[in-house]
């Protein structure tokens, strides 16, 4: 069974959509649920990285620094 759903966005965004769709000769709703079904499956959100939050990523996996270290820098560095 299928239902109808109602998205609102901008107008230059759906014009886009409509011609990426056309262009590879699928729909706007194809396209929609294979997006929402994508994440779904991830079961988070995704989420944006940059070049430095990717850079920095897991670069402490490998130390023995805990929450006792952090809270220690705060006070050194506001007190």
């Amino acid at each position: 069974m299928t239902s109808r759903i109602t998205l609102y966005s901008d107008d230059e965004l759906i014009a886009r959509i409509k011609q990426y769709a056309k262009e590879r000769n699928t729909s706007v709703s194809k396209i929609v649920n294979a997006f929402f079904e994508n994440l779904l499956e991830h079961k988070e959100a995704p989420t944006p990285n940059t070049p430095m939050t990717d850079s920095l990523s897991g670069l402490l996996k490998d130390t023995a620094l805990d929450e006792a270290d952090y809270r220690r820098h705060l006070e050194e560095k506001y007190l």
